[in-house]
């Protein structure tokens, strides 16, 4: 029995890298995760010049006039316009393949950003943030590859289109509660989380949007979904630049590469049904691969060396990467 399975996952893999999509939204999404990279690195050096010439934390959220600095900071724009390349080769790539595919690729941003953020600050990764790496990058890599054997993509019909939107600004509202609430006592991982759940649903509206503009299905529900796509985009962008405040940008990245793919995944398994086909293993392998990178975010925020070094406590003791900025070069 476990012969015959084992050929049949086969079997599919291949026939799904037979598909000419892929082999052209691969290499999109590969390059979008570089880009993803870079642009990172800069916009948290810029966050971290504004934040230390505003004279004003920004780790609670970053001010109007923080942001407005941000615009007159090159690192910020050159970082920016990597992002942007970074969300066209990710769309380009949506448009072509699969999302459940597409999406996780992203996690190699982690490992170039590791070794950026390492050039440039100097904390060189300790086992413990390998680790915790190889546990984001291992366990979206394992949870995305279950998907995309068992996971079917196909038309989202207008109920369950409605539904995605309205579970999206659920859960929005209920983040930006929390923020309003409790943000003097956010730290990063909060950031994280909330960007890389908002992205999720960005990625699934943009892909529906790219699906409907192709098939010339351009109406009110299309556009409500464009409207909300850039809504969430802008408010994940704040989560983001508030994040680069007070985390460096690999533990950014982790968040938002084993965040933004599970939650999309998710949305496609547990809202849309796509998943229905998925064998009794399969679900528990969605579950120890989701726990697995997970346990990699929040272990990388614990144990991150300039985490460690910034804070001068105990690893369970988060501190800011505001001091690190002295180190960058001007930009």
């Amino acid at each position: 029995m476990w012969a015959g399975s084992v050929e049949e996952v086969g079997e599919q893999l291949v026939g799904a890298f037979q598909n000419p999509g892929l082999l052209l939204g691969i290499p999109l999404a590969l390059a979008g995760a570089v880009f993803m990279s870079f642009g990172a690195q800069y916009q948290h050096r810029g966050v971290m010049k504004v934040e230390r010439l505003s004279g004003r934390p920004g780790a609670s959220g970053l001010t109007m006039q923080q942001l407005r600095r941000l615009l007159t900071r090159p690192s910020w724009v050159v970082g920016s316009l990597m992002l942007g390349m970074a969300i066209i080769c990710q769309l380009g790539a949506l448009s072509v393949a699969p999302l459940i595919v597409v999406q996780p690729l992203g996690a190699i941003a982690l490992v170039v950003t590791t070794l950026l953020n390492w050039r440039v600050s100097g904390h060189a990764p300790t086992r413990r943030s390998l680790t915790a790496i190889i546990a984001c990058v291992g366990g979206i890599f394992v949870f995305v590859l279950i998907a995309a054997i068992f996971a079917t993509e196909r038309t989202l019909s207008q109920s369950e289109l409605v539904t995605v939107l309205v579970i999206l600004g659920a859960v929005t509202l209920m983040l930006l509660v929390l923020w309003l609430w409790l943000r003097r006592r956010m730290r990063a991982l909060f950031y994280i989380l909330a960007a890389g759940v908002v992205y999720g649903f960005v990625a699934t509206l943009a892909k529906v949007v790219i699906k409907r503009v192709q098939a010339g299905d351009f109406e009110w529900l299309t556009l409500l979904c464009l409207i909300a796509l850039l809504a969430a985009t802008a408010i994940g962008a704040y989560f983001v630049q508030t994040a680069y405040s007070a985390g460096p940008p690999d533990l950014v990245i982790a968040g938002l590469t084993v965040i933004d793919p599970m939650v999309a995944v998710l949305i496609g398994l547990l809202v849309l049904g796509e998943g229905a086909a998925a064998p009794l293993w399969a679900l528990i392998g969605f579950g120890v691969a989701g726990a697995g990178a997970t346990w990699g975010v929040i272990s990388l925020a614990r144990f991150h060396p300039q985490i460690v070094s910034d804070s001068q406590e105990l690893p369970l003791l988060r501190g800011r990467a505001s001091d690190a900025v002295d180190r960058d070069p001007p930009g």
